[in-house]
């Protein structure tokens, strides 16, 4: 796929990355191994007064122990500063299990269920994926661990206020492949499909045509949906040679879908 002319982010390239770290048999040495590595990315950026590397690495430690197993994701959640996109206030609780208000009534979602999204959004497929639509920037967190594992990370954000704070919390980092985009997310971005996988950070009643028709074959879409109930579960939709293949999982409580922008 060529990517033509289309827009770029303000800001160039260059987050350090931290040493490849095999996640294998041996999960202590693995883990210490990590630490170390998260340690030296940490040491080389901006701090906020806490060990994060250490916090972190207990965090990815805590992530495996609750089943997530893809390499490429625990990585990612070790190497990205979460405490880099919360308010001051509350970066004591950046590496907690929990989700917290970034603003505009919006909140950045508990790590597990991220990791979780991203190892679906996977599904058994080499890394690095290519191009991904990801719908809600909200701080841009999410999209940060996407640029890790994605060739391309396109990101729509539908509210202005936190479409600015994702573009200012993401500067300092200088990542290359994400485009930071201002728009109704329901409509997704044609520019940049046919997309490898679609993630979502807000669910409505049923997953849009417009990303169905932008999903590429053998791309894949996680996102929640009401499905016409009054609750939301994480909803996975694989796009074949066939068609489409919808499958319904764990309930999920995310903020709800809207169109339009603000």
């Amino acid at each position: 796929m060529t990517h033509g002319n289309r827009p770029r982010p303000t800001f160039p390239a260059a987050l350090k990355t931290a040493p490849a770290v095999a996640l294998g048999a041996n999960k202590n040495i693995a883990f210490n191994a990590l630490q170390k590595s998260v340690k030296a990315v940490s040491e080389s950026s901006t701090g906020v007064g806490l060990d994060s590397a250490a916090v972190r690495a207990a965090m990815v430690r805590k992530l495996a122990a609750q089943g997530v197993q893809h390499e490429g994701v625990l990585r990612a959640m070790g190497e990205i500063e979460r405490h880099g996109f919360v308010d001051s206030a509350l970066v004591n609780q950046a590496y907690e299990d929990t989700s917290l208000p970034i603003g505009l009534g919006q909140t950045i979602s508990k790590p597990n269920v991220v990791a979780r999204m991203l190892e679906l959004l996977i599904h058994q497929r080499p890394l690095p994926l290519g191009r991904v639509l990801e719908v809600g920037t909200g701080c841009g967190y999410q999209a940060a661990l996407l640029s890790r594992i994605c060739t391309e990370v396109y990101t729509i954000e539908r509210l202005k206020g936190l479409h600015e704070k994702a573009r200012n919390l993401l500067r300092p980092y200088r990542i290359p492949n994400i485009h930071l985009l201002f728009g109704d997310g329901m409509l997704g971005f044609p520019s940049g499909a046919p997309y490898a996988g679609i993630i979502a950070a807000a669910g409505g009643d049923a997953v849009p045509q417009a990303w169905l028709d932008q999903l590429a074959v053998g791309g894949r879409i996680v996102a929640p949906a009401s499905l016409g109930k009054t609750s939301q579960s994480l909803v996975i939709v694989d796009r074949t040679p066939q068609g489409f293949q919808q499958t319904v999982l764990e309930a999920v409580q995310f903020v709800p879908l809207k169109s339009g922008i603000g």
